[in-house]
């Protein structure tokens, strides 16, 4: 059995606590249950950590992008947007940097302050990255926190763009339209809290050649390391969970998930 880790993030500092650094880490989470794992950016200096980890490990990819929440804290976000752009411009730079996809891009309205202004900031910078996808034929990550009505409407203004809505928390409802529009729905380690009966319930309504799995490592935890630092290996946790919502096993999960991140990647 070998997991997919669809969006997970190893340049974050917190891997520093783990003995020999994130490297030691991936170097025994490959050599065990995980086949592959797509390093997401959130900006573009984190970009080229995603890049130069990625480059150590035969199955380890990139997604190129600007967070909602990074785009905040960026002084010159056109200078950014366009050292995103330019990092998947080139087709043989993009395969020679292993970055698959454009992401994570979207909307946070989790936020102390959440002004008109900061609205119109994310969305003037999910709409820069859209076009991107859409002008090089990339799929796209999509971060949606406590934002779908925006989210999704961004979805429907590219119809031409596809990709994958991250740790999932809409309603099944949201969930149908995406998929019948070509959308990927991914599952984190929340599936396996006590308290997300809800979201188990939107899991039983995707079908299974949209579904996939992620960490977003080193978050989300799965029950029981909530709070732990999270790593691909403990997506067994995630695909347990999955597997008793579909009455199937583990190791069908772990491979329909497989091929299914496979398909939207383009690998």
């Amino acid at each position: 059995m070998k997991f997919f880790d669809s969006h997970a993030h190893y340049f974050d500092a917190w891997f520093n606590e783990y003995e020999g650094g994130a490297d030691a880490l991936l170097k025994k989470l490959f050599a065990d249950k995980v086949g592959a794992i797509v390093n997401i950016a959130t900006n573009p200096e984190n970009l080229k950590e995603c890049i130069a980890q990625a480059k150590k490990y035969e199955n380890m990819y990139v997604s190129s992008g600007i967070h909602p929440e990074d785009c905040l804290y960026i002084e010159d976000i056109d200078e950014a947007l366009e050292q995103i752009e330019a990092s998947v411009r080139d087709e043989d730079l993009r395969k020679e940097n292993k970055i698959v996809a454009i992401g994570e891009i979207g909307f946070d309205y989790h936020l102390d302050e959440l002004t008109d202004e900061v609205k119109e900031k994310q969305r003037y910078v999910f709409d820069a990255q859209m076009k991107m996808a859409q002008k090089y034929g990339l799929p796209v990550i999509i971060h949606d926190r406590e934002a779908h009505g925006d989210c999704f409407e961004m979805a429907l203004k590219y119809p031409d763009v596809k990709g994958i809505f991250h740790s999932y928390s809409g309603s099944s409802e949201m969930a149908r339209e995406l998929i019948r529009r070509g959308w990927y729905i991914s599952f984190s380690g929340v599936v396996t809290f006590k308290n997300a009966s809800r979201v188990r319930d939107v899991l039983a309504s995707i079908p299974l050649d949209r579904l996939l799995i992620e960490t977003d490592a080193p978050y989300l935890s799965p029950h029981p390391l909530r709070g732990k630092m999270n790593h691909s290996g403990n997506l067994e946790y995630t695909v347990g969970a999955i597997a008793a919502v579909f009455g199937k096993t583990p190791e069908e999960i772990a491979q329909i998930t497989f091929e299914n991140a496979k398909k939207i990647y383009n690998l």
